[in-house]
């Protein structure tokens, strides 16, 4: 009959075991992870608009790796979390995917370049100084 606490200790450190994992927080995917999640189907993992599903539109994706150098050398911030977030204005043609996921994300004061600090999803603004980061001098 000593077998019932031993049996009793497992399930009393799966029970706490699952509270730990219960609590843990989340961890937030950096820019360029997002950008591999979200982007790279069709812009490429490098953002030169070649990737796997980029032969499957309609047009070619743009090269984002020159997104500064089409804009007099000033990478274009605001535009581009536009362009993400699906505010743009453009008429048909542009085929993105919803980015749910980015704009759920936790707000944050940021100024995109335009001298307004506005609440923005946090992965957004990520995901924007990553193309930032990859563009071409």
């Amino acid at each position: 009959m000593a077998q019932p606490l031993p049996m009793l200790s497992l399930f009393a450190a799966l029970a706490l075991g699952a509270c730990v994992i219960a609590t843990a927080p989340k961890v937030m995917p950096t820019g360029a992870q997002d950008f591999a999640d979200f982007c790279a189907g069709c812009h490429g993992l490098s953002g030169k608009g070649d990737g796997e599903m980029a032969g499957t539109l309609t047009r070619r994706p743009p090269d984002l790796t020159r997104l500064a150098r089409r804009n007099g050398g000033t990478f274009p911030t605001t535009k581009v979390m536009a362009k993400i977030w699906g505010y743009t204005g453009g008429k048909g043609g542009a085929v993105m995917p919803n980015f749910g996921p980015l704009l759920d994300s936790d707000l944050m004061p940021y100024d995109g370049g335009d001298g307004i600090m506005s609440p923005t999803p946090a992965r957004l603004v990520q995901i924007a100084e990553h193309l930032q980061a990859i563009q071409v001098r």
